[in-house]
């Protein structure tokens, strides 16, 4: 059964946003997190659900008394992956709009505030894709914020909206789904917001970008630390990448796409030094996955 903790004893006023994080063994970092959220200036009202994915040790005190700080729900489940995390937080959130994070993401201070007004704005859309930088204090981040302004600037499309998916921040009305199905494709461990996309695309819909909704995706791992996630993550997203196939929209840019974003990393690199190190690694680490998921294709496709 799932335990919920302390929350908020305010009164039942409807919520605007549901902000869902899914979290595995992630306290520290979803620490800040939540301390952003708090930090939020004229942000319509919310509450906060965090999906304990199995994690080691239950969520810690340091966790639990943001609970005086605003609506806060924890809800504990068995070890089962992040998209069935984020199903179980969608199950239990009252909001009109869903928002999903990661655990080591930070919202700007005015970040709820730009959702909610362009959300407002914009009743013909139904999806939106918050604008995510990377912490450029550490180099890690750095390759990060390098990866996330080429994605976004290649793939927005003339009417603003995108031809891109990142839970690290993403929003969705309520009445886009069914809430009581399973919105995130359970199977899929990783890629699970490409896979959603492909649902968005396959009913016209590409997910609205909005500039001044910003999200930091400041991830806590090293170098190394990195590379390693790359080996499991490559496995993981080739199983996700056959069931993307499977609905017939294609997701992958094309190789003069893939050409054209290594030429404008190179020149946003050449900055500074720790700049181009970062192109060196990101492209070392793209070149990695993409021809680890390959091997791991191939490797199913003879198992079959």
């Amino acid at each position: 059964m799932p335990s919920i903790t302390r929350p908020s004893t305010r009164g039942e006023e409807p919520l605007f946003f549901s902000i869902v994080i899914g979290v595995y063994n992630d306290w520290a970092p979803l620490d800040r997190c939540l301390q952003s959220v708090a930090e939020q200036t004229n942000s319509p009202s919310f509450e906060l659900i965090v999906v304990d994915d199995g994690s080691q040790e239950v969520a810690p005190e340091f966790i639990r008394r943001w609970a005086d700080r605003y609506r806060l729900t924890i809800v504990r489940q068995p070890h089962a992956g992040i998209s069935a995390a984020r199903n179980h937080g969608i199950r239990a959130s009252k909001g009109s709009v869903l928002v999903f994070v990661d655990a080591d993401c930070r919202f700007q201070a005015n970040c709820l505030a730009a959702l909610g007004s362009a959300i407002t704005a914009s009743r013909e859309h139904s999806s939106f894709q918050l604008h995510l930088i990377g912490d450029c204090s550490r180099l890690v981040g750095k390759v990060e914020q390098l990866r996330l302004i080429t994605l976004q600037n290649h793939l927005l499309q003339p009417n603003g909206c995108i031809r891109y998916l990142n839970t690290a921040g993403f929003a969705l009305r309520r009445s886009r789904v069914d809430v009581e199905k399973e919105v995130f494709n359970p199977v899929a461990l990783r890629g699970e917001d490409t896979l959603l996309l492909t649902d968005l695309m396959r009913d016209g819909e590409l997910p609205l970008f909005l500039p001044d909704a910003v999200v930091q995706h400041a991830i806590p791992l090293s170098v190394v630390a990195c590379v390693r996630k790359d080996f499991r993550s490559a496995y993981l997203e080739a199983r996700t990448y056959e069931l993307m196939s499977r609905k017939g929209v294609r997701i992958r840019v094309s190789h003069g796409e893939r050409l054209r974003m290594l030429v404008s990393m190179w020149k946003t690199s050449r900055q500074d030094s720790i700049g181009r190190l970062a192109w060196f690694l990101l492209v070392g680490r793209q070149a990695l996955r993409r021809a680890l998921s390959f091997a791991y294709r191939c490797l199913r496709l003879d198992r079959g």
